[in-house]
């Protein structure tokens, strides 16, 4: 139905043609950048960078997290920090990571990073803390010890939250990594590919550049999916 509706807008010059290709013709140019290998730089250029970005951020996002659910009264002390700035758009702080880290590919990652690492804590710290407490009672009645409540009730029943957070983690990732690669400047990239393509008027490129990073961002939340379901199965139960 979109691209029936895209196609209609062509047709009927709703909108000016130079400003919006058909999707006929802007789904053949990405073909034909696929197909001749130029995209292809582009796109592992920012895969890399969503991946680095997001595996820093996982690592320091979910053992923060759940330490910090572990204990209300510790992220209670800190909770206005963390809210503060998962409320900052992390594209307003792109100044101050080009103070910190230059133009490097090191300032993309790092600010990709602190988008993603926010949420990832937010949601690991709320699992833990609103795992079901007739669960946790049960084991503690049981005489189990602290460490084994944390590790097998705790720990599993914040993971549901958790994959929330690191699904919504790698697609913050994702945006924050273009939105870098447009405005700190780059030489690979599909954010560079997109504002290149705007600025020299290649509008069908830039179209097609903006669809793969659509179709990326679609795959990787689909990933995420299909491994929450594989591995935690037992979420809302």
């Amino acid at each position: 139905m979109l691209l029936l509706l895209w196609q209609m807008a062509v047709s009927a010059h709703w909108v000016n043609p130079v400003l919006l290709p058909s999707p006929e013709d802007t789904l053949a140019t990405l073909w034909t950048s696929l197909i001749d290998g130029s995209m292809w730089p582009d796109f592992q250029a920012t895969v890399l960078r969503t991946f680095y970005a997001f595996a820093i951020a996982a690592l320091i996002g979910v053992p923060l997290g759940v330490a910090l659910g572990s204990s209300p009264a510790i992220y209670r002390s800190v909770e206005f920090l963390v809210d503060f700035f998962r409320s900052t758009p992390s594209s307003a702080l792109i100044p101050l990571f080009m103070l910190l880290f230059g133009l490097s590919d090191l300032n993309k990652i790092a600010i990709a990073a602190f988008a993603a690492v926010l949420l990832i804590l937010f949601n690991s710290a709320y699992g833990v803390m609103n795992a079901r407490k007739t669960r946790v009672l049960a084991v503690k009645v049981m005489g189990v010890s602290r460490w084994h409540v944390f590790k097998d009730v705790l720990l599993l029943e914040s993971l549901p939250q958790t994959f929330v957070g690191l699904r919504t983690g790698v697609s913050m990732a994702l945006v924050i990594v273009i939105v870098a690669e447009m405005f700190i400047g780059s030489d690979t990239g599909l954010g560079q590919r997109i504002i290149n393509a705007q600025q020299v008027l290649n509008i069908k490129g830039m179209y097609a550049a903006i669809l793969l990073t659509g179709i990326l961002g679609y795959a990787l939340n689909l990933l995420f999916s299909l491994v929450e379901i594989r591995f935690v199965h037992w979420g809302g139960k």
